[in-house]
């Protein structure tokens, strides 16, 4: 059996084949469930996100891979075959490494892959898809995962608009925990902002929407994590001395926050300081607000060079983090050999055990009959080394026979050094 990797990305599929491609959850574990039961496909697991749709398997050969995928699918397989990649053995485990890591994601570093690969091994394990063999692959590849987290800066420096509020918030506000947070807009963006902001487990989040049913479901997302309050649009300037933190986003073609508003909002707070977030283009907030003492003002702009800076220091330690994956994989994959040769040589030794007991069996009978000491010995050694040496000559002459020569070298300098190690060995010791 080889361990694949095989699939369709961000990189080589466009959005429209990436989602026909895609599993739902459910869908997913029918089909594995089904596979289980099959004997040329049953250990696998499937990844699949928006961005990407992944097989994992132990498998005879890729094309079992690559038919299930289009006929699960209904896609035609010569159309698939210009969009897949495929991997086996250390580049299937490199690549799932880099997949665990983020450092294969559209975003680079982003964390969410990485519990997105989880949850695919534990619906393929509770589907009976999952080897020990296949399993093992998979806490390693989690292993290599954590090791890039925590000894290089992959995922250090904030490059989305949403984490980087969250973090703008940390260097101006010691406290997070006694934040008042207001979204203005509850779009996907300012859905971000909030999320992240309860993730900081800031004290409450105020939504303000011009439409109750998505204030609604905003709240319904974070309100196990944090105290929210949904207050009227029309309000907005009634609540501004509320919140530490204002990040809006309407997309409104005028202003929805100005300056006489926060000018009174400061009044009221006593002038504690404020940081207002303008996501939206053309801009919610007045400019001008950026005059006022105790208000921090930042546009896309601002944040979005900020983003540009951390992508950069991203990209820089993802080399870093790279290299780790490949001496990670490569240690992986030379655990394995070690262990699948754990075998032969186990079996290697028992024969050599059990000629010596042919030989020492013989040589006791020659000397209870009665022969020289002296010759029982000398042709006990000489036939127990003769048939041990046997199978390394016979395999040495068929390595000279092969068309690359470079195997016969290889074993040729490696018994060499196995000998002269040997003799120093011997010599040491004395």
């Amino acid at each position: 059996m080889t361990f694949f990797a095989l699939g369709v990305n961000h990189h080589t599929a466009s959005v429209e084949l990436r989602e026909r491609v895609a599993f739902n959850a459910e869908r997913l574990g029918d089909l594995l469930l089904q596979q289980a039961q099959q004997s040329d496909l049953n250990d696998l697991v499937v990844v699949s996100t928006c961005n990407r749709t992944e097989i994992y398997a132990n498998a005879e050969n890729h094309d079992v891979l690559l038919h299930w995928l289009a006929n699960t699918n209904g896609i035609d397989i010569h159309h698939l075959m210009n969009h897949v990649y495929r991997y086996e053995n250390i580049q299937a485990v490199s690549h799932l490494m880099r997949v665990a890591s983020g450092l294969d994601s559209l975003m680079l570093g982003e964390p969410q892959i990485l519990g997105q690969v989880k949850t695919a091994l534990s619906l393929a394990k509770e589907k009976g898809t999952v080897s020990t063999a296949l399993g093992r692959i998979f806490d390693y590849a989690f292993y290599a995962a954590k090791r890039v987290r925590s000894e290089t800066a992959v995922g250090s420096h904030a490059v989305s608009m949403g984490y980087s509020v969250a973090q703008l918030a940390l260097q101006v506000f010691s406290h997070p925990e006694k934040l008042v947070v207001m979204v203005v807009a509850a779009g996907e963006m300012n859905s971000l902002v909030a999320k992240h902001m309860a993730d900081l487990g800031v004290a409450k989040i105020l939504i303000c929407n011009r439409g109750a049913e998505r204030a609604q479901q905003l709240a319904s997302e974070i309100s196990a994590h944090v105290d929210v309050e949904i207050i009227p649009f029309n309000a907005l300037a009634d609540h501004l001395h509320r919140a530490d933190v204002i990040s809006s986003c309407t997309g409104s073609l005028h202003q929805v926050i100005e300056f006489k508003p926060i000018k009174k909002a400061l009044k009221q707070r006593r002038y504690q300081q404020m940081l207002l977030v303008d996501l939206a283009v053309p801009r919610d907030i007045d400019p001008e607000v950026d005059s006022l003492d105790g208000v921090y003002l930042y546009g896309v702009d601002d944040l979005q060079s900020v983003i540009e800076d951390n992508l950069a220091q991203r990209r820089q330690a993802a080399v870093e983090a790279e290299i780790m994956v490949n001496q990670l994989a490569t240690q992986l994959v030379s655990q394995q050999k070690i262990k699948r040769a754990g075998g032969v040589v186990a079996a290697y030794r028992d024969s050599g055990h059990h000629l010596q007991q042919q030989e020492l069996a013989l040589a006791l009978a020659q000397l209870e009959q009665g022969e020289n000491p002296a010759e029982v010995m000398q042709n006990f050694a000489h036939r127990l080394t003769n048939k041990l040496l046997h199978p390394t000559s016979l395999l040495l002459r068929e390595a000279a026979k092969e068309d690359e020569p470079e195997y016969f070298d290889w074993l040729k300098e490696n018994l060499q050094e196995i000998l002269v190690n040997g003799r120093a060995a011997k010599k040491n010791k004395h």
